[in-house]
């Protein structure tokens, strides 16, 4: 079996085409960065239009980097949610026309979910049951995977994701969007300890994120050092905030593994791709004696090879997409 998988849930339009034993065969994205960094963010109307200009030159792409064609495909799976509902629809519905005009079955697959499976499409792969931290541009949220199809939530954020942190952050530095790759890179050259930003436990039981606290304080931070013309270096104020997203992150991902009882951790999502969050999570992990996976950097961002891997196991419990399936904004995962 062949799977042709579309993923366009935000601001990247992506493809890929892989086999059921986890094969990728072509995974493409088209990034629209050049598009929005003038915004300091995602505008959703530029967004979607690029999305309706990209999509067919990016499904055919997939299709001859995979060298095989339409004839060849077996099922097709697309992002159905979460997401700006704009992007999504060009995706989604791209795809159920395809499926309708081929004759072929088609999936509707949740955003989350892919990001929960995407260390399947890695070698070794984890085992079920495992516990999950997704954490994004979008999404910082704690689950508990006991299959394929069976995903749990444990905590989830309250309000800033930590991506959106990031590029909240990055934007009151002035350093551009998107802000997590050049907070992180600025973060290497400085020292985590230069700043005590806070660290939002939420109560001794609480598995849920903020981080709206952090930002405001890094925003004070920045302010005064403008007044006073003096401070901590621009380096030093990145590595002491990234420090404090990530100890939070690592300690409510162990906490949540202990709950569960699971002795497997994955880690998905854009700041997945974080050097400093894997390192800390490896380095977490293994004094604890937990097992952790971890996606490569370019399963991490939104790609179609997730959404493909997460269609597959959709379509084998029979949860197929209605001709007038529609899209939706926010997981019912979340």
């Amino acid at each position: 079996m062949l799977i042709l998988a579309i993923e366009s849930s935000c601001d990247d339009t992506a493809a890929a085409v892989l086999e059921p034993e986890n094969r990728i065969r072509s995974s493409v994205v088209s990034s629209q960065n050049e598009i929005h960094a003038r915004f300091g963010g995602i505008v959703p109307e530029l967004a979607s239009r690029r999305h309706i200009e990209m999509i067919r030159p990016v499904v055919d792409e997939a299709l001859a980097q995979a060298e095989v064609v339409l004839d060849d495909i077996d099922l097709i799976a697309a992002t159905q949610g979460p997401g700006l509902v704009g992007s999504l629809l060009v995706g989604f519905t791209f795809a159920k026309a395809l499926a309708l005009v081929r004759g072929l079955p088609c999936v509707g697959v949740d955003h989350m979910a892919g990001h929960l499976l995407s260390s399947l499409l890695e070698d070794p792969a984890p085992a079920f049951p495992y516990t999950a931290l997704i954490v994004s541009g979008g999404n910082t949220s704690l689950f508990a995977v006991d299959d394929p199809l069976t995903f749990t939530r444990l905590g989830r954020t309250r309000d800033d994701a930590a991506g959106e942190a990031f590029d909240k952050v990055a934007k009151l530095l002035g350093l551009g969007y998107p802000g997590g790759p050049v907070i992180s890179r600025l973060a290497a050259e400085g020292d985590p300890t230069t700043i005590a930003f806070p660290r939002a436990r939420l109560g001794a039981d609480s598995l849920d994120f903020s981080f709206s606290g952090l930002k405001t304080s890094v925003a004070a931070q920045i302010d005064s050092c403008r007044r006073q013309d003096a401070g901590p270096s621009v380096a030093d104020i990145c590595a002491s905030f990234q420090e404090a997203v990530v100890d939070v992150l690592a300690d409510k991902t162990l906490a949540a593994a202990e709950r569960t009882g699971h002795r497997r951790i994955v880690l998905g999502g854009g700041v997945a791709a974080n050097p400093r969050l894997r390192a800390v999570l490896t380095e977490r992990c293994g004094r604890n004696g937990l097992e952790l996976f971890m996606p490569a950097p370019a399963l991490c961002t939104d790609n179609a090879a997730m959404i493909g891997l997460a269609g597959y196991y959709r379509f084998l419990g029979g949860q197929l997409a209605e001709a007038d399936a529609d899209a939706y904004s926010r997981s019912p995962l979340n």
